[in-house]
């Protein structure tokens, strides 16, 4: 979770008291260009951190540059004396002229000084990543919603920390029957890499972020119901990757779409080096990567990247609304075949034909005892829609 403070006080950690058990966070002040470090409990003292802030504004001079550094270095909260309690740092990202801080499992209070008063303030939650149940007809179908308008849905640590929240919670809901990803960001899917954030982390950092994110792709990929990419917009480098951890992809003509990471120095890092060429094929796969070349919903169709393309509308949510269609296609379906079926598939794409025939025989065989085979059966024999359950 994360929340945002205005300037000039801001929580980011907590230690426990001397006297007590109770944990309280720690602070850091932003007071004439330094960084004061001390506790709620306490005035923080200039002196207390002088030197070190000193020290950061001499390297960065960017009071946004310091606040992100403070917050993805364990090291730099060391070396600041602030403590480090969290197995993932939290971060710092200016936001609307405030601070969006994220990474503890809950939102913390925080303290503004206004009018040279102290007074206690509620945190906000900041959302960059949101979860959207349909009901009625479309009941069943669960939307994820990337808001990250202020940066085009880049992956950021605050992005890809609640998208891996919400990945565990649809992971064990039996409810979800389709899972629509889309954006809420005008022709935009996702930009791909947050570069403003990446290139404030040291060569360690970097490789511990790409790893988490390389296993948020991996988390949709194993999502157990059907899931679905709708690309109204850019979907570039980590933004094409999550689109290609999904099931199926719907696109805009307009939408461009391409693994561009070979024009900054990499390759592709959270899956798409591998998921490209089981989708489009070995050969187009390395064209697409070795040239960095972007295509559009026609191109992307053609060549098998998507599932269905289609005009643009007025509103700019076409692939959206062809997403949510094919959703209502599968809807119907019985759901735990569904769930299974993908899980046929999926396990028996990577082995050789012997073992991927056993594994669909397991998958069978889990189908038999169920209440919905027996209802499909029935539905058959007396000719009527069939009423599954999931069960």
């Amino acid at each position: 979770m994360g929340f945002s403070l205005r300037l000039p006080v801001f929580f980011v950690g907590s230690t426990k008291s001397e006297t007590s058990n109770v944990s309280t966070p720690s602070v850091i002040v932003l007071r004439r260009n330094l960084l004061v470090t001390g506790t709620s409990h306490t005035t923080p003292s200039l002196s207390s951190a002088e030197k070190p802030a000193r020290n950061l504004l001499s390297l960065f001079g960017d009071i946004e540059a310091i606040m992100t550094l403070l917050c993805s270095s364990a090291r730099t909260w060391r070396w600041l004396g602030l403590p480090h309690t969290h197995s993932r740092p939290p971060f710092v990202i200016l936001r609307d002229g405030g601070l969006l801080v994220a990474g503890p499992e809950r939102a913390l209070g925080g303290y503004s000084y206004a009018h040279s008063r102290e007074h206690r303030t509620e945190a906000t939650v900041a959302v960059e990543v949101e979860m959207k149940r349909l009901e009625g007809e479309n009941h069943g179908i669960v939307e994820v919603l990337l808001c990250r308008h202020h940066r085009r849905n880049a992956l950021g640590h605050v992005f890809v920390s609640q998208m891996r929240e919400l990945m565990s919670i649809l992971s064990r809901d039996s409810s979800v029957r389709v899972v629509v990803f889309r954006s809420l960001v005008p022709k935009v899917f996702c930009a791909g890499a947050d570069l403003k954030e990446r290139s404030l982390m040291s060569n360690a950092e970097t490789e511990l972020f790409v790893q988490d994110l390389r296993s948020l792709m991996t988390q949709i990929a194993s999502l157990p119901m059907p899931t679905i990419a709708a690309m109204d917009g850019v979907a570039l480098g980590g933004g094409l990757e999550l689109a290609l951890a999904c099931d199926l992809r719907t696109a805009a003509y307009s939408a461009q779409m391409g693994l561009v990471e070979t024009k900054r120095g990499l390759l592709p890092g959270a899956g798409g080096s591998q998921r490209l060429p089981r989708i489009i094929g070995i050969t187009l796969a390395k064209e697409l990567i070795f040239t960095g070349r972007s295509v559009g919903g026609q191109t992307a169709l053609e060549m098998g990247l998507v599932n269905r393309a289609v005009e643009q509308n007025q509103t700019g949510d076409a692939a959206y609304r062809e997403a949510l269609s094919l959703a209502r296609e599968i809807l119907p379906q019985a759901p735990i075949a569904v769930r299974m079926a993908k899980e046929a598939m999926d396990m028996g794409f990577e082995v050789d034909i012997t073992s991927a025939m056993a594994i669909e025989r397991m998958c069978y065989a889990r189908l038999i005892p169920t209440r919905d085979r027996q209802e499909g059966l029935a539905a058959f024999l007396e000719k009527r829609p069939p009423r599954y359950t999931g069960e």
